[in-house]
């Protein structure tokens, strides 16, 4: 049977591919043979090493992975609770998005207050098999949540595992990243964690009753926001915080403990006791309240301030009505007082021909703490002094290092007015604004006496503002009665 024309083009194809193939493979045996015959083993070894190498580089090997084991216990007794789980949950918590995952656990928890108030927290985290992704410094993370475990401790015991003692969490990633993990991951998650706890936990003000604290939560709605002071200033304060939370490893790099200290000043009414408010709220730190008239002596001022945490903002109020008011120097100058010099610090009056005049408490005793021997008891602690006098301090207390910044809180000026009226009656302008404005250039009120004159009138702005202008007016004649009665300027 003849075979059809595409039969035989597909032959002829065929046999060519064959010839071909034969020609290659002829060529490369006499190619071999002449090499083996030419080329010496070094160079044929050589150029057999250099195309593995070439072969292995092309290929795609798998990576080597690590896997770090975090569990909720560590053992058994009081010191088995591993902080690092706590806190990689609360860490996942804001990393875990409920749109992938197929399984996920969720709680509600309520915080009470001793007003029976409360807000509700949410926390979502990963059910028992869950896994989820992170990514940190350009390295991806793999995170799981495993039920079991052997754990390290090589006992049982039921009271472990009716706690979910052997629950654990594992984080995988590239075996080149081990140190990133170990060194810059793990701590990142520790202090995320802190910061997202201090955000949501209830702060606290707390009182010295004998040497010994009490609690109570603190709930003042001061805020920088909120603030009638100059704008100046008061971004000063917020950019010496900022940089103060960020230098831990500087304070201790230059031997110095991590505390900074405020004196706030001015006359009445400035603002001040807000301001300490309004610093601890936007730390997130609980305020001590140290009243020295209720400490009997240093011993128990030194307890009370051993026993501050960290992350603490001691605030001691009137500072000047605490010790004496008169500074050394003018003690030393007087005629009918004899001093012992007790030391660099304090000076202890005693009458002529008599003992020396028993005291509770000293001032060295409060500055052997504030930049003393006694100042490392604790770290990121901030200390603020108020007073309405500061020529009445002692220069001890004032010197760097103790007070590091001085914030005066003066008047009330034009932009600590219009944050008044916005927080009061949430306007930025009106028309008698410019009126107000000239009267406050002239006269000297202070944020407490402008905040009660807006208060008056609630509902209408319109009243509350001619309430404030009158009120202007007024102490404005008064200050020109002053004046020209005594023929001097009272401004």
């Amino acid at each position: 049977m003849a075979s059809s024309p595409e039969g035989a083009k597909v032959l002829d194809a065929y046999k060519k591919a064959l010839a071909t193939a034969a020609s290659v493979t002829a060529y490369a045996m006499l190619a071999r043979g002449m090499a083996r015959e030419l080329l010496p083993d070094e160079l044929r070894a050589a150029v057999r090493w250099g195309t593995a190498l070439v072969r292995s580089r092309l290929a795609a090997p798998e990576k080597e992975r690590r896997t770090i084991v975090i569990r909720r216990q560590l053992g058994s007794g009081a010191y088995s609770e591993n902080d690092l789980f706590d806190a990689s949950v609360t860490y996942l918590a804001t990393r875990i998005n409920p749109q992938t995952m197929r399984r996920l656990c969720v709680s509600r928890t309520r915080k009470k207050e001793p007003d029976g108030s409360g807000s509700w927290s949410t926390l979502l985290c990963m059910e028992h098999g869950g896994s989820t992704t992170d990514a940190f410094d350009g390295v991806e993370f793999h995170w799981t949540s495993i039920e079991g475990g052997n754990g390290n401790d090589g006992n049982n015991n039921s009271s472990s595992s009716s706690r979910g003692g052997k629950e654990s969490l594992e984080l995988s990633f590239d075996a080149e990243h081990t140190e990133t993990a170990l060194e810059k991951y793990v701590p990142f998650i520790m202090s995320t964690a802190e910061e997202l706890r201090l955000r949501d936990r209830s702060l606290k003000i707390f009182l010295n009753q004998g040497s010994s604290w009490k609690g109570i939560n603190h709930h003042h709605p001061a805020t920088f926001d909120t603030l009638a002071m100059e704008p100046s200033v008061k971004q000063s304060v917020l950019d010496d915080l900022d940089r103060f939370l960020k230098r831990k490893e500087y304070y201790r790099r230059i031997g110095k403990a991590w505390k900074r200290g405020y004196l706030l000043y001015g006359p009445p009414g400035t603002g001040k006791s807000s301001l300490v408010a309004a610093m601890a709220n936007y730390l997130r730190f609980n305020l001590y309240d140290l009243d020295l008239s209720g400490v009997y002596d240093n011993s128990c001022l030194q307890r009370l301030l051993i026993d501050m945490p960290n992350k603490s903002l001691l605030v001691i109020e009137d500072i000047d009505c605490s010790f004496d008011s008169m500074s050394r120097e003018d003690r030393k100058a007087g005629d009918d007082t004899d001093y012992t010099d007790e030391d660099d610090d304090e000076y202890v009056p005693r009458a002529r021909g008599g003992y020396p005049q028993e005291r509770k408490i000293t001032l060295s005793g409060l500055l052997n703490f504030i930049d003393g021997l006694w100042s490392t008891c604790g770290e990121e602690r901030i200390i603020v002094f108020t007073t309405n006098y500061k020529d009445r301090l002692d220069p001890a207390l004032l010197r760097p290092g103790r007070m590091d910044m001085h914030v005066y809180m003066g008047h009330c000026g034009w932009e600590a007015f219009k944050t008044l009226a916005r927080n009061y009656h949430l306007i930025d302008d009106h028309a008698l604004f410019p009126e107000i404005q000239a009267l406050l250039a002239v006269v000297e009120v202070t944020p407490a006496e402008v905040s009660e004159m807006l208060l008056r009138s609630e509902d209408d702005v319109d009243v509350a503002l001619r309430v404030l202008m009158e009120f202007l007016q007024g102490r404005r004649r008064a200050t020109e009665e002053a004046e020209n009665k005594d023929g001097v300027s009272t401004r």
